[in-house]
């Protein structure tokens, strides 16, 4: 009886679910900014200076960061860039892997 009435009560309830469409910053987008910036970058510089140059909108944020993030981690992996931070939750700290002297990749 109680599975009949379960069963009724599902096929009278309808329900729609709308998902709002959300901006993103693709992996893509992220490493193409970074592979233009990598030549500049002589000095440690923190990460997040560069990002808010391209930042529209404060609802990207988060989506920026983190493509930023897996990006400048893919140069690393590459060689193009090396990639240091002090402690944890502290900024990222990012430069061109021109000096063979510094092989640190990731500190």
């Amino acid at each position: 009886m109680l599975t009949a009435y379960a069963a009724q009560r599902q096929r009278q309830s309808v329900s729609t679910v709308t998902i709002a469409k959300r901006d993103v910053w693709s992996l893509s987008d992220a490493r193409e900014i970074l592979t233009r910036l990598v030549g500049e970058l002589s000095n440690w510089t923190p990460l997040d200076v560069f990002l808010l140059k391209y930042i529209p909108t404060p609802e990207m944020r988060i989506s920026a960061i983190a493509s930023s993030f897996a990006a400048s981690l893919e140069l690393v992996r590459e060689g193009t860039l090396l990639m240091r931070q002090e402690e944890a939750f502290a900024p990222l700290y990012i430069r061109t892997a021109q000096s063979k002297t510094d092989n640190r990749a990731v500190e």
